[in-house]
């Protein structure tokens, strides 16, 4: 089983809607955890509530900071600048999917990154599938 590890500055919105898509989909063919790369506050409450709108409650989830890198197969910044104040930027498993940060937009923001960090778990679900 593949350990994919979502990585954000604050671990607050995007890294959270992906580790909530990865749990939900992906079980028993990727163990999933997030992090940010600085410390953070809170999950973003309009995070949680679009992801509400998928059927998926992210809102046990807490931000917080990475602890390890060497315990994920894949690690996947979710964009918003995270590879900058990454210290794993030398590893040659590190992903980028640069996504937009919502935070502070719109609803129909969240919605659409909401929609493509669905989409994109769905690839990586795939890939795995596949083997």
């Amino acid at each position: 089983m593949k350990k994919v590890l979502f990585i954000c500055v604050h671990n607050s919105c995007r890294s959270q809607m992906a580790e909530g898509f990865g749990r939900a989909l992906g079980k028993n063919l990727i163990e999933v955890r997030s992090g940010g790369t600085e410390e953070g506050h809170q999950v973003d409450p309009l995070a949680i509530e679009v992801m509400k709108d998928k059927g998926i409650d992210i809102s046990n989830h807490v931000s917080k900071e990475v602890d390890s890198w060497d315990w994920a197969d894949r690690l996947i910044v979710m964009g918003c600048d995270a590879e900058e104040s990454c210290p794993a930027l030398f590893v040659p498993k590190l992903e980028n999917w640069d996504l937009d940060n919502p935070k502070g937009k719109q609803m129909d923001e969240y919605r659409r990154v909401r929609d493509l960090i669905e989409e994109k778990v769905r690839e990586l679900i795939e890939e795995e599938k596949k083997g």
